[in-house]
């Protein structure tokens, strides 16, 4: 579309396509075929049966808490390209953009510029290890140099999970996971001149919440929080699951974590934990203010 248009700025005539491409969304092969013409491949059709799956951060994923803490300050978050994207599909519902790699980092700058002057809620961007490597660092750069205020969140779970599992500078390991250099993140954040650097276990929910309300509060300051933890994927460590007591009251609190090893029973609305997904990370019992989610 973009380059049909400016084509056509020139002054020459452009042939349609049989079937016009989106202005907006993902390509597929599949659109791309009709808009040249191409009949649909034969394939099986989908069953009516089988039930939605929507995709959701994994069970124990140490982003999990970061964007349950997020929405609950209704803070306006710039996201950027990760698993962790997913903290923008209910019941987290925790990011409202996503642009291109580096992109949540000069985005909250660009909202804390707009709202100069006014009150706002909290403006945090959020990058995970790998992408703040590849060109989150940059815009960091950019933001300290013009004196920008507001809060990142470097999601530090050791690797490049969305694409397999890749070394990047901050793990110390190569793409071909040979050892290697490990920068010091922590060490690279003030050496840029920003003062306000912490590091929290993302798997302990208040002091996830205590770091977001401490930086948060301070709008005339740039804020750093390292929320690091590995990958579940990585270590692939099981503790014994957690399951839910039959005085569970149905507040549906546990629910609003998305955890997919946590659903909810239909005649009773109480809780319920599948044992064979639960990883016994114990994210869920913090959130259960009676105590009804105990470890087996």
């Amino acid at each position: 579309c973009y380059l049909t248009d400016a084509v056509s700025a020139l002054g020459i005539d452009v042939a349609a396509f049989p079937e016009p491409l989106p202005r907006d969304g993902e390509l597929s092969v599949g659109l791309i075929r009709a808009a040249f013409g191409f009949p649909e491949p034969a394939h099986a059709a989908a069953q009516a049966d089988v039930p939605g799956r929507p995709p959701a951060l994994c069970p124990g994923c140490p982003h999990r808490l970061v964007f349950k803490e997020l929405s609950r300050c209704k803070a306006i978050v710039t996201g950027d390209i990760g698993c962790y994207t997913l903290g923008a599909l209910p019941p987290l519902s925790a990011m409202d953009t996503c642009v291109d790699m580096g992109a949540s980092v000069s985005m909250a700058h660009g909202f804390e510029l707009a709202f100069a002057g006014r009150e706002h809620r909290p403006v945090v961007a959020v990058i995970g290890d790998s992408t703040f490597a590849h060109s989150g660092l940059s815009s960091l750069i950019s933001t300290v140099y013009n004196k920008g205020a507001g809060t990142v969140c470097i999601l530090d779970n050791r690797t490049t999970a969305m694409t397999g599992r890749q070394g990047n500078p901050f793990n110390g390991e190569t793409l071909q996971h040979r050892p290697s250099r490990e920068l010091d993140m922590e060490g690279v954040l003030k050496a840029l001149g920003i003062e306000d650097v912490r590091t929290v276990d993302p798997h302990d929910a208040r002091a996830v919440r205590r770091a977001l309300k401490e930086a948060t509060s301070a709008t005339d300051t740039l804020s750093v929080i390292v929320f690091r933890a590995p990958c579940v994927l990585l270590e692939r460590h099981r503790e014994p699951a957690f399951e839910v007591s039959s005085q569970c009251t149905a507040c549906g609190v546990c629910i609003t974590l998305g955890c997919p090893a946590i659903s909810k029973d239909e005649s009773t609305g109480q809780a319920l934990i599948d044992r064979d997904m639960c990883i016994g990370c114990g994210q869920c019992a913090q959130y259960c203010a009676r105590g009804f989610i105990v470890q087996d």
